[in-house]
């Protein structure tokens, strides 16, 4: 609970007096919020408690995150006339490192007692940076085997917690299911504002968990704009806070959930790798997860927009490209138009990360900001400028070959295509079979040939 505006002499006066951990209950039956005091049942009742209903406790992590409160508090309040949500909003002032372990045991005694008949199974916390590890101790200090239902980690905080043993951390056998989002994992001398190592069941790394779209420092300038000298700090949270927006984005757009998938790293997902869904490889990131107890913490990862909603869809591409001028490998940019049965998307960049060769497939991730439905069409351009092109016709005057007077170039028979939201695979060939070949400043169109790719498979 913040203490406003009293004096550091009367603030400190009274922290010896009171615990430093308070905890506030929102419901759909009192006005405002109402204090619950340790041992005090009697405030339990007068706070219109009810044990029957799910409970939400929401930890905040170093310093008072006002905003992080009071757009939960906006969000499960609308939840409560649809869902009859009882949740608890709880405010840890100035937590540290010293003061994890024993806030951790205060919400301990909060949520362990059984005089008020309340099943632990029906308990969600959700932990912001120290927050998390708070919850977590909670959790482990139950014994037996009723464990809080639910714990989720808002990238838990990295400093005096990376590498620690699960004891003396947010880990699996906090709660019956614990899932984390990853999202300032980036180190700097050795150290990281958010905890790089898995944590939970299921621990989500979008776009990587190392650092976050619209975080960058070049959005100082416009940090400072928008909250003055302040923005400085803004810019420096982005990160660390875009993992409390990203699970505030699951509650508000329930019709845009944002999917992620299992994975060993950034750099295979990035190559489009990573997009199966079978034997459970696949979740959805924030409140509406799929629960389940997996023997090994599963890292999942997923790309986002910079502002909400921040789903994305996502789609493998395979490229089977054959370079005809021999010993020579290039490095040509290219782009692409999808045309699909809703929206259509183009001159997409290519992110390939290796030079053309010879004779091989390679294999990359595209992100849409919007659904456009079924895919029908593909238009493949090899963005050339005539410089370019003069060079090319120059590099195959010198270096001959033996293919009649068409002039070599890159061969592209059909591209290969999984939607990762819906888990459809396509297959694209030429348009043009008679003219399979790709020159400098040329786009060729690649339309559906399913039947062609089933044969190939059945095979």
């Amino acid at each position: 609970e913040a203490l406003g505006s009293q004096s550091e002499h009367t603030r400190t006066k009274k922290n010896q007096k009171n615990s430093e951990t308070k905890f506030r209950l929102y419901t759909d039956t009192n006005e405002g919020d109402c204090q619950i005091f340790f041992n005090q049942l009697e405030t339990l009742e007068k706070c219109s408690f009810n044990a029957s209903l799910p409970l939400v406790m929401i930890v905040h992590g170093w310093s008072q995150v006002v905003l992080f409160i009071k757009i939960f508090l906006d969000i499960f309040r609308s939840e409560i006339t649809s869902c009859c949500f009882s949740f608890s909003i709880s405010i840890c002032v100035q937590l540290t490192q010293s003061h994890t372990l024993k806030a951790g045991r205060h919400y301990h005694l909060q949520v362990s007692s059984e005089s008020i008949q309340f099943s632990r199974s029906n308990a969600h916390l959700i932990g912001y940076s120290l927050g998390a590890h708070v919850s977590g101790f909670a959790g482990s200090y139950i014994s037996g085997t009723k464990k809080i239902g639910r714990i989720t980690g808002l990238d838990p905080a990295g400093p005096l917690f990376e590498g620690m043993s699960p004891t003396d951390r947010l880990s699996p056998d906090d709660a019956n299911f614990v899932d984390a989002i990853h999202t300032f994992t980036k180190q700097h001398m050795g150290l990281s504002v958010g905890i790089k190592q898995p944590v939970a069941h299921f621990d989500f790394y979008p776009n990587g968990g190392s650092f976050q779209p619209g975080c960058h420092i070049l959005q100082v300038y416009n940090h400072i704009a928008q909250y003055g000298i302040t923005g400085i700090t803004q810019t420096v949270k982005c990160a660390h806070e875009r993992s409390v927006h990203l699970f505030i984005d699951s509650l508000l757009h329930k019709d845009k959930q944002s999917t992620a998938y299992g994975c060993n790293d950034i750099d295979t997902f990035n190559k489009g790798l990573c997009l199966s869904c079978r034997k459970n490889r696949c979740n959805t990131l924030g409140y509406n997860i799929r629960e389940e107890r997996v023997p090994k913490s599963r890292q999942l990862f997923l790309k986002t927009r910079a502002h909400m909603p921040f789903k994305v869809y996502h789609y493998q591409f395979k490229i089977h490209i054959i370079n005809e001028v021999q010993g020579r490998s290039i490095d040509p940019t290219f782009t692409m138009s999808l045309t699909g049965t809703k929206e259509d998307a183009k001159n997409l960049h290519i992110p390939l990360v290796e030079r053309i060769t010879g004779n091989k497939t390679y294999s990359f991730l595209i992100t849409l900001d919007t659904d456009i439905g079924d895919l029908i069409m593909i238009k493949l351009k090899w963005e050339g400028t005539p410089v370019w092109e003069n060079i090319w016709d120059t590099v195959q005057t010198i270096i001959p070959w033996t293919k009649g007077t068409r002039r070599p170039g890159l061969i592209v028979k059909a591209i290969r295509v999984k939607a990762g939201e819906t888990q459809q695979k396509m297959m694209f060939c030429s348009q043009s079979i008679d003219n399979i070949h790709l020159h400098p400043s040329q786009e060729k169109t690649f339309v559906r040939c399913e039947d062609r790719f089933q044969r190939q498979n059945r095979k």
